[in-house]
């Protein structure tokens, strides 16, 4: 397709998700603002950082008086999942200059890895998809700072802003993100052992569980998947 056609289509694809990420955001504006943080620190946030999960994480730990270096190293250990992104998106992207790589990667989010991952595999031609990868990765971002900013208003002005209740939205649209990518035992395996090791490992301090979910799941994908290819290659 045209660099138009592909653009517009990131952008098609991603609206099922911006839909679900719309109170998320809201809701860490105003959660932010309500921790402590100045609505322009809030802002700040949103635009240079641009990680929802991490930007909630980093203000649960401010409001807590963590100091400063554990709150960038839980982040950073929470983000480490872009690792695995780039190991899928990667091979289909060294064609590109930094001049794309840079910004695509600092926008690269959940809901774009997943809408583009998928976009990429749908076809061999791939020398326009960035530009698929690029209006899916701007909707995400322009709809961020639009949300903080709401929420930073209503924040200021409604108390308490977690019991809205609207958070929820958020846990149901990576169902909807997770659920359609697994289409084999490897994939099951990762989902059940990553989402059983993050609820047991839930008291963990600095929200470590995640990590240790992330990584147990990892392990227990690849280790089936290993097993298989052993046991196919016996069978030869």
């Amino acid at each position: 397709m045209s660099m138009r056609k592909e653009f517009l289509a990131g952008f098609k694809d991603t609206l099922p998700l911006v839909v679900g990420a719309i109170p998320f955001g809201i809701i860490f504006g105003a959660f932010s603002v309500s921790a402590g943080i100045s609505p322009a620190g809030t802002i700040g946030m949103s635009l240079f950082v641009f990680a929802g999960a991490s930007q909630f994480i980093a203000a649960n730990l401010f409001a807590s008086g963590t100091g400063l270096a554990v709150i960038v190293l839980t982040t950073f250990i929470v983000n480490i999942r872009h690792a695995l992104y780039s190991t899928t998106l990667g091979p289909h992207m060294t064609h590109l200059s930094h001049r794309w790589l840079l910004p695509l990667g600092f926008w690269l989010t959940d809901e774009t890895f997943v809408v583009t991952a998928n976009h990429y595999n749908q076809s061999e031609d791939g020398s326009n998809k960035h530009w698929y990868f690029f209006g899916s990765a701007l909707f995400m971002y322009i709809n961020w700072q639009l949300c903080t900013v709401i929420g930073v208003v209503a924040g200021q002005a409604i108390p308490d802003p977690l019991s809205w209740g609207l958070d929820f939205a958020m846990s149901v649209t990576f169902i909807g993100v997770v659920v359609p990518t697994v289409v084999n035992k490897p994939m099951a395996l990762t989902v059940v052992v990553a989402g059983v090791t993050a609820v047991l490992a839930n008291t963990l301090p600095n929200k470590l569980g995640l990590m240790a979910g992330a990584m147990l799941g990892v392990g227990a994908g690849l280790l089936i998947e290993s097993f298989q290819s052993r046991k196919g290659t016996s069978h030869v």
